[in-house]
């Protein structure tokens, strides 16, 4: 029987070569073996590329990776789920997130512990971490470990579940950041790394190119939802989440956010948020602490052949507009139910989701020019942005630390005639609902219209702050959902 296996090492390629011998014990018998050592290989030079400039690079990915490897972090997050006491299903979804299948629970629910692991990237030298909304989704405890194995806690900044993308800070200085490269210069058939933490297996790199571009998947499934991935084939996994797709100058060009996959493992495509959508939710979450987004309010579908022969249109490309919200930015405008949009400032718009993209760029208030096409004609409307609440108004700044950052929910008083609808005198509507309070210990929908808290009547979201911050300890929030008889309550651990 063998008491040491031998491992065989091959010089490809030839080269200089020098010989050694040592010795394998097999047996009682001393057998001398000869292993190769190679002293000398010839090295294949590098490839060569352009860039955008029509200059000759080389094809390196050595330094590229290096370089970001050391800007790409670990993020362990523990947060509190309902689960179902049944056994969950295989997924039936073909795409799905990198932290791992939705979960798809069913009856009996109860809050369990969820520990799970995803990837971050380092912006800038003060330890702000851009990452996937979904790696840490309701959190209570976010720990990011860097590529030098230091530890640290870190603070939630902000999220944008339209985008699947969030903000944390760890509390660093002089940390290795990444530069961010302008998405829409980006070609499809360009070379491309993919950094992240896949598989639990820390700093890994892999090569592949654009695939395609401005690809919505249906992922997010949120009514404002922006979808317009960068779509690739660099191989990534579960633990890929919030990772850096960069290209080969090293420069962030998406935040990997999903895989196309049968299995819940790579299957051949990844899609990451493209870097121009990632800085504008990052520089909104860290200057307001929630995103100032700009609503055209029309409704929009994909132009193609059928489309287009279905409504006469002399175009196979571009947005449809299908209906105009009255009152909206797009009414006022002048925007019509059969436009086809076929530009925006100039820029050729191909899809209803690089319209999105264009469009998630910007903050209430701002103007944008749309090229359209309107029987047979191509004319040009100015549109002035409104926010969520039909006002060019930016929202005011989410202070972290805050009664609404820590409960999590944006609110807005209701107007009268909602109130006189409902029969109440007044109340406070969650808009939206973020990680927090809130989502991390009861099951409240956006919607809800609370009227009251701890027993006191509330009509604005400053109310609703003025009882909430003199508490300690439990609050109970009373309200109901229009639409929905009777009174639902919710307490809260405070």
């Amino acid at each position: 029987m063998r008491k040491l296996m031998p491992l065989l090492l091959a010089g490809m390629l030839g080269g200089a070569t020098m010989y050694g011998t040592i010795q394998l014990f097999e047996g009682d018998a001393n057998v001398p073996l000869k292993v190769e050592h190679v002293s000398s290989m010839p090295v294949q030079g590098a490839m060569y590329t352009t860039d955008k400039d029509g200059e000759i690079i080389p094809m390196d990915f050595t330094a590229p990776a290096e370089a970001v490897m050391k800007s790409v972090v670990h993020i362990r997050s523990t947060s509190m789920q309902q689960t179902s006491s049944r056994q969950l299903g295989p997924t039936q979804d073909p795409f799905e997130f990198f932290f791992g299948p939705r979960n798809r629970g069913g009856q009996n629910s109860q809050p369990t512990p969820r520990v799970g692991s995803g990837s971050g990237v380092i912006i800038n030298d003060r330890g702000y971490i851009v990452t996937n909304n979904h790696v840490i989704d309701n959190a209570s405890d976010i720990e990011v470990t860097l590529s030098d194995n230091r530890s640290y806690k870190a603070r939630l900044i902000g999220t944008d579940p339209n985008t699947d993308i969030a903000v944390i800070q760890i509390q660093e200085k002089g940390l290795p950041s990444i530069r961010f490269e302008d998405s829409d210069n980006i070609k499809v058939g360009e070379w491309v790394l993919a950094v992240g933490n896949p598989l639990s297996l820390n700093s890994t790199v892999t090569a592949g190119i654009v695939s395609a571009k401005a690809r919505n998947i249906n992922i997010l499934q949120r009514d404002y939802a922006i979808e317009s991935f960068i779509q690739t084939d660099a191989a990534i996994n579960p633990g890929n989440s919030g990772g850096a797709l960069v290209n080969l100058s090293g420069n962030l060009i998406g935040i990997n956010t999903a895989i196309a996959s049968p299995t819940g493992v790579y299957a051949g495509y990844g899609f990451a948020v493209p870097s121009n959508i990632v800085s504008k939710v990052v520089d909104d979450l860290i200057e307001f602490g929630v995103v100032q987004r700009g609503f055209m309010g029309v409704q929009i579908n994909n132009i193609n052949s059928d489309l287009a022969r279905e409504y006469k249109l002399d175009v196979v490309a571009g947005a449809y507009i299908a209906g105009v919200i009255e009152g909206s930015a797009g009414e006022q405008a002048g925007l019509k139910a059969g436009d086809a949009v076929v530009g925006v400032d100039g820029r050729e718009i191909r899809s209803s989701a690089e319209l999105l993209e264009f469009v998630g760029r910007k903050r209430p208030g701002d103007k944008i020019t749309l090229q359209i096409r309107r029987d047979g004609k191509e004319v040009n409307k100015e549109v002035i942005l409104k926010n969520q609440d039909g006002s060019t108004e930016l929202l005011a700044r989410i202070e972290p630390g805050s009664v609404k950052s820590v409960l999590g929910a944006e609110m807005v008083a209701i107007d009268s005639e909602l109130a006189t609808k409902l029969g109440i005198a007044g109340g406070v509507k969650v808009l939206k609902l973020n990680p927090g309070l809130i989502t991390q210990q009861v099951e409240m929908k956006e919607g809800f219209i609370i009227t009251k808290v701890d027993g006191k009547a509330v009509k604005t979201p400053e109310d609703v702050e003025k009882v909430i911050s003199a508490k300690s300890g439990g609050i109970l929030l009373e309200g109901m959902y229009e639409g929905e008889s009777g009174i639902r309550y919710y307490g809260l651990g405070v």
